[in-house]
């Protein structure tokens, strides 16, 4: 059975499981879901995550091959299932620095995203939808980002990268909510940060990212 993944190709859930997908060289079929007309919630589309779920208001993006997951999961899945291709994201022959891999996600999910996408949602997505962005929400989650990147400041000041000195899945899953926070004035936080600012080059510039970033635009496949 053919790897196919489903989502919206412009979000930071999508395009985070596709850059994995193409960090681990793993042929796939991208097949594009319009959320803001709830296609997602849809039986067509909901059929294909297991196991089902009232939670269609997340169900997206889903990956079938011989399982289906959502959201984070798909990256840990692909970094597990193809751990012997591509860069080992997961660490799997050192416990150790696996388990500090599995910190550094945490951190991003807990911590990073939840003050990085409020940001994005009000910069791209309201306007989007024809909404004036909420100066509010912006300020209050830039205050709480803020604190979350001097923590990074100080790890990246001894380490190349979150989990030590090799790229990894805590790495990868801020690429993409990274990119668009860089096309907003909130950009100046991680540029004012010398060694946050090094690390985001760095994992900016991957082949895998290059790949996607190109169609990371709003406005852009949606239909």
């Amino acid at each position: 059975m053919a790897l196919k993944l489903y989502g919206l190709p412009m979000s930071t859930n999508t395009t985070r499981a596709i850059i994995c997908l193409h960090e681990k060289e793993v042929d796939f079929e991208l097949v594009p879901v319009n959320v803001f007309t709830a296609e997602h919630k849809q039986p067509p589309f909901l059929s294909k995550n297991l196991p089902p779920t009232d939670f269609s208001s997340v169900a997206h993006p889903a990956l079938w091959f011989d399982s289906s997951t959502r959201r984070r999961a798909i990256t840990a899945y692909v970094a597990e299932k193809f751990k012997e291709t591509g860069p080992d994201l997961i660490r799997h022959k050192d416990v150790k620095e696996g388990a500090l891999v599995k910190v550094w996600t945490e951190v991003e999910a807990h911590y990073y995203e939840p003050a990085v996408s409020p940001i994005i949602y009000e910069h791209f997505v309201a306007p989007f939808q024809g909404k004036e962005p909420d100066k509010s929400v912006i300020d209050t989650n830039v205050e709480k980002l803020k604190k979350v990147l001097d923590v990074y400041e100080e790890k990246l000041s001894s380490t190349k990268y979150l989990a030590g000195d090799f790229y990894s899945l805590a790495d990868l899953s801020h690429v993409s909510e990274t990119h668009y926070l860089m096309q907003t004035p909130c950009a100046s936080m991680i540029n004012e940060r010398p060694h946050v600012k090094a690390w985001w080059e760095d994992i900016s510039s991957r082949p895998a990212f290059s790949k996607v970033e190109p169609g990371m635009t709003f406005g852009k496949n949606q239909e």
